[in-house]
């Protein structure tokens, strides 16, 4: 780079200043700077002038005193050359750089103490020798010259560029480091190996992957010293002979190539022990061969197409030692000629069957494959990890049972009936998975054992051995969730208890009050999970004895109120109570370390917040709260790699549109697909009818921009509409997705999945297709080792392999419809489809089902950011969306109705997403709800008649001219914590709106009513504004909702002002008060009434000025700040308002529809 500042050229420039110019002393890479006098040469000829004097990293840099930054610079490379003292001038040195044509710069100083410091730091230098040059990602052409001076390079990088293979410091001039071992040209598309490599004697490993390569020249045999050999990501489909010349090479890498069978050259390479051939065309895995090959220890056999393992004869192979066949389509292996095998991969098979040899197996790893039987003999001594994992497996072998070094057992999701007694005494065992079997009960124990991990959830037990705790005295971490648990074994015989377990998650039992002083006997819990169980108290005494407690979820249960000894735990940093009955605010933001609280979804009444809040609280969850009266004050927000988008009024109120993205690391752009996704399918709706969802995908790919060069996202778009060929007809559902984010229809109770998996693991296509296009997937099934997904929106600089292009699928809802479930990869890996269904299918409110969700997955050992989404849909016969008052339902507690009378009520949606700590593997979870009809829908499971208001549907609307209508918004919603750019301090926030992290969700219902005229009583206790012209007396009439108000249940009404609405989408917004964090939480509600009255704008397409009450009797309190503010308002509208006026106006309550924001 010091080289390239060097240039005239203006790129070159632009490159080396890529960031802004700041003073000399400031630069990291500044050793000595000032202002001396300078003469160059050696000769007398040249003059002595006032140069500015830089030692910068390597080099002496030599600049004119006025523009030391803009002008000429001469840059003088000192390694590998000389620094002197000048004998004739005091106080001199002479730097000379190094090379044919070295340059000299006399230097005079002031004193002889700064001479000193320049000589040393510059004699330093001098006799510097670097060895590693990396030059990657830098768009060369050729190898800077100054390069080739030192001849003590060693390794070379010069992966992911431009690089020629003739001109001057081509790859032709690479011969000229003498020194050179490693060398790294893969992606520079050379197309032909460069035949001039094969003069570099001296290299050990080369590198020439990903380069299009279809042969290999005969002059490879040259390289005779070369131990690694990479040609990965090529179309070799052979080897020349001459590469059996190379005796030392002993890493040969070929993944990714089109070999069909294993090169037979290898044979000959008698110090090879590390062949891959991962991604090739290989069908059947030829023992004979390996077996001829018997210097081989390490086989690398990934993503082929092997479908069978053959052998001529019967004789054993005692070299390979590791073999790696993941990813291929076997249906059953006999490698039992193994008999030096210690490692073996084959997950992701068809195997049905699986024999090896015990002499030296260490680990076995066969999960996701349908295995019934596994045959190992003889007994593997030596084995200490065993994972058979989704398989088929009705009982344990009885050879596992017998390997006395066994520590890790992993038997998760097979059809285990019984576990024999000789697992869990095995004195070898640490850690084992049992859960997601057909278990009933678990064998005694009768002697201590050293297990440290025990995994059960998803069976059948209804208890515990009962001497579990007493016998297990290592036990840290058991997971009983999922199963029929009623109690709990004690934890101490005497009075002491020995039991160190820290993580116990007991979530989705029939526990009741009875289990909670066994936990007691367990006082270095950290992390306890009770949610949905039968607790209906925590006694006071017992918490208090819990003082190691970091995370205490105990959601979905009948709590009344949290004890108030919850302060004793000061170690708690995260509390989740939702969906039960608390009334009361527990004292826990005095603790010094809680972060997070989730008190959703209960029975609060009201909250004092105190003035100093706890600095390291994050969030404080109170939505899903009818009754709470909430101060004006607000938390910073935890943001989270997981946005969601829940629009139950869209396109012209018409339409709905839900979606979620997940960035997994990133939360950069999940922000922005959630701000703009949905402007951009409103566009393209109106452009097309058959390609818009794909058009959309594309579209908002484009439009990421720079943010989505190097970052990706995974996406799920779900958009409900009528069908535009007979808008009397159905509703449709189209559902379009990306990577992992999936969307689930529950359809008369069983799950429908609507999305496709795009990931090399779930997706053989799309490995087939990255394969082909000679894409690096990693060990750990990862394209070039970023991401498991091929299909994602962003990623660009890994086009072609991961696509935008989203797959689509497109519905008619029906009757028998009830809920539509979004999820992110998070989610959907801890709970199958069924089971999330069947969770919450019975829940009222999606608020608290999308929440389950989230716990749920929480508890069956989620470790990651969960995203949940839940919509209740209810489409009558005739799809209309009208809800009639005597609304039937019949159970068993679904959502669907078969009433004569067609009920639909607008869709409601629930969402819920949460954050683990890696760390500390708990959560500190971030949730928010948003509900787009007036209330959440009230589905008994008696199937009883349930009043509720009636409201007006899409396919039923007032006549147009009082429509009202959503425009297409590109403002960003976000916390001012972002650092993506989105956020901006002069904005208003939308009021109702929660910035939770990186999603934002609407809280706040908006209806519109129709009427000629509205009886306007208590005009005290109301506040409206009306301005009727003669040429239109009908009125516009906003009916607002809230969740968090102090009668949710009662509407509120305001009259807005008389605007004739355009045929144009009109604009309207609910303007809050800006916060000083940057956060919003729901205020109270009078507070709102008056803000939104005075903050929001005065358009002509309308914004209303409050909402007022619906009932006369039903007032609102002023408070004393804005009491005058008041007053004056609602006396400027008395004297505007004559009665008569009143009189000529005044209708009935009119009918409502929805149209929410």
């Amino acid at each position: 780079m010091q080289e390239e500042a060097a240039n005239s050229d203006l790129s070159c420039m632009i490159r080396f200043y890529s960031e802004k110019p700041c003073q000399v002393e400031q630069l990291d890479r500044i050793l000595l700077s000032g202002v001396y006098s300078v003469r160059k040469g050696k000769t007398q000829l040249h003059k002595w002038a006032e140069r500015s004097v830089t030692l910068c990293g390597t080099c002496l840099i030599v600049s004119s005193v006025k523009d030391s930054h803009a002008g000429k610079m001469h840059i003088l490379p000192l390694i590998g050359g000389k620094v002197e003292e000048l004998k004739r001038r005091q106080h001199t040195l002479a730097f000379t750089s190094a090379g044919a044509q070295a340059q000299t710069y006399h230097v005079s100083f002031g004193t002889p103490a700064e001479c000193q410091r320049w000589h040393r730091q510059a004699a330093t230098i001098v006799s510097m020798r670097f060895s590693v040059v990396d030059l990657s990602c830098y768009s060369l052409e050729e190898v800077p010259e100054h390069l080739f001076y030192s001849q003590d390079i060693t390794y070379l990088n010069l992966r992911h560029n431009f690089m020629r293979t003739s001109g001057a410091g081509s790859l032709d001039s690479l011969c000229r480091f003498s020194q050179l071992k490693s060398l790294n040209l893969s992606h520079n598309r050379l197309g032909e190996f460069p035949v001039s490599l094969c003069e570099i004697s001296t290299l050990t490993e080369l590198n020439i992957s990903c380069n299009g390569l279809h042969y290999l020249p005969s002059q490879i045999g040259k390289l005779l010293n070369l131990q690694t050999f990479w040609l990965d990501g090529n179309f070799l489909t052979s080897l020349p002979e001459e590469i059996g010349n190379l005796q030392q090479l002993s890493c040969l890498g070929l993944s990714f190539n089109n070999f069909c069978e294993l090169p037979a050259i290898c044979e000959k390479l008698v110090t090879l022990d590390k062949l891959a051939l991962a991604g090739n065309l290989l069908e059947t895995l030829d023992l004979t061969v390996l077996n001829r090959m018997s210097h081989i220890k390490s086989v690398d056999l990934r993503l082929n197409n092997l479908k069978r393992a053959a052998a001529d004869t019967l004789e054993g192979n005692k070299s390979v030692a590791y073999m790696d066949l993941r990813d291929n389509q076997m249906t059953d292996l006999d490698l039992s000629s193994l008999v030096s095998l210690e490692q073996l991969h084959c997950e992701r098979n068809k195997l049905r069957e699986l024999t090896l040899s015990g002499f030296s197996l260490r680990a076995l790893y066969a999960n996701s494959n349908c295995l019934t039987a596994v045959n190992i003999y003889p007994v593997p001594g030596l084995l200490t990890c065993l994972e058979l994992a989704h398989n088929q497996l009705q009982c344990v072998p009885d050879w596992a049972c017998e390997a006395k070094k066994l520590e890790v057992l992993d038997l998760s999701y097979n059809l285990l009936l019984e576990l024999p007694s000789r697992i869990l005494r095995s004195l070898s065992l640490r850690k084992l998975m049992v859960g997601h079997n057909r278990l009933q009960s678990l064998p005694p124990l009768l002697e201590h054992i050293p297990l440290e991990v025990l995994d059960l959830q998803h069976n059948l037990l209804t208890k515990l051995p009962e001497t579990l705790f007493v016998k297990a005295l290592n036990l840290r971490y058991l997971n009983a969730s999922a199963n029929s648990l009623e109690s709990l074994p004690s934890a101490c015989t005497g009075e002491e208890s020995l039991s160190m377990l820290q993580l116990l998650y007991l979530t989705n039992n029939n526990l009741t009050d009875q289990c909670i002083p066994v936990l007691v006997g367990h006082p270095n819990l950290r992390i306890l999970h009770l949610a949905n169980n039968h607790l209906l108290t925590f006694p006071a005494s017992k918490l208090s004895k819990l003082e190691h407690l970091e995370e205490l979820n105990l959601s979905g249960n009948k709590l009344k109120t949290i004890p108030t000894t919850v302060a004793n735990c000061k170690l708690l940093h995260t509390l989740i109570a939702h969906s039960n009955e608390i009334s009361i605010f527990p004292e826990i933001l005095h603790l010094p370390r809680i972060q997070f609280v989730d008190l959703s979804c209960n029975e609060l009444t009201e909250i004092l917040i105190p003035e100093a809040l706890p600095g390291a609280l994050q969030e404080l969850d109170l939505s899903g709260n009818a009754n709470l009266v909430l101060e004006h004050k607000t938390l910073d927000i935890f943001r989270l790699c997981v946005s969601s988008l829940a629009l139950g009024s869209f396109a012209e109120g018409v339409e709905a549109v839900y979606g979620m993205f997940d960035g997994d690391k990133n939360e950069e752009l999940p922000r922005l697909l959630q701000c703009t996704m949905a402007d951009v399918l409103l566009e393209e709706v109106q452009q097309s009818d058959t390609m818009f969802m794909s058009n959309t995908f594309l579209v908002s790919h484009r439009k990421l921009g720079m943010a989505g060069q190097k970052l990706g996202s995974s996406a799920v778009l779900c958009y409900i509409r009528n069908e535009v060929a007979d808008p009397a007809s159905n509703f449709s559902l189209t559902v379009a997705n990306v990577g992992t984010c999936q969307a689930v229809l529950c359809r008369s109770g069983k799950a429908l999945p609507l999305s496709k998996v795009f990931s090399l693991e779930q997706c053989s296509e799309e490995a087939s297709r990255v394969k082909e296009q000679k894409a690096i997937i990693t060990e750990d099934n990862k394209v070039n080792g970023v991401t498991c997904c091929t299909r994602m929106l962003g990623c660009t600089y890994l086009h072609p392999w991961i696509l935008p292009k989203p797959h689509v699928n497109s519905i008619p809802l029906t009757v028998q419809d009830e809920l539509l479930l979004l999820g992110n990869k998070a989610l959907w890996e801890h709970l199958s489809y069924a089971e999330a269904v069947s969770a919450v299918r019975h829940l009222h409110d999606p608020l608290a089902a999308a929440k389950k969700l989230c716990t749920l997955a929480q508890s069956y050992g989620c470790q990651d950011n969960v995203g949940a989404m839940v919509v209740c849909l209810n489409i009558g016969e005739d799809s209309c969306t009208c809800e009639m008052h005597g609304l039937t339902l019949t159970g068993p507690g679904g959502f669907s109705s078969t009433a004569t009378k067609p009920a639909t009520p607008s869709c409601s949606s629930g969402i819920a997403s949460e954050f683990n700590s890696e760390l500390s593997a708990s959560e500190v979870s971030s949730e928010v709800g948003s509900t787009a009809s007036d209330e959440h829908s009230a589905v008994g499971l008696d199937g009883s008649l349930l009043p509720r208001q009636e409201r007006r549907c899409s396919l039923h609307p007032v006549p147009p001219s009082s429509i009202f209508q959503r425009q297409p918004s590109s403002a960003t919603f976000s916390s001012n914590q972002s650092d993506n750019g989105l956020d901006s301090d002069d904005e208003q926030p939308v009021e109702g709106v929660m910035t939770n992290g990186s999603k934002v969700e609407v809280e706040v219902d908006i209806h519109c009513c129709k009427g000629k005229g509205l009886e306007l009583e208590h005009p005290a206790a109301e506040y409206s504004s009306s301005a009727l012209g003669p040429e239109n007396d009908s009125r516009l009439v906003l009916i607002i909702r809230r969740q968090n108000s102090v009668n949710s249940n009662t509407a509120q009404r305001g009259v807005r002002e008389k605007c004739e609405l355009q045929k144009s989408l009109s604009t309207c917004c609910l303007y809050g008060k800006k916060l000083s964090n940057g956060s919003i939480v729901p205020l109270e509600e009078s507070l709102n009434l008056i803000e939104v009255a005075t903050e929001a704008p005065k358009k002509k397409t309308g914004y209303f000025a409050a909402p007022s009450q619906m009932e006369p009797e039903d007032q609102f309190v002023v408070p004393p700040d804005l009491e005058e503010e008041v007053k004056e308002q609602i006396k400027q509208h008395q004297e505007d308002r004559t009665d008569q006026e009143l009189k000529e106006h005044a209708v009935p309550l009119p009918e409502e529809f929805d149209t929410a924001l």
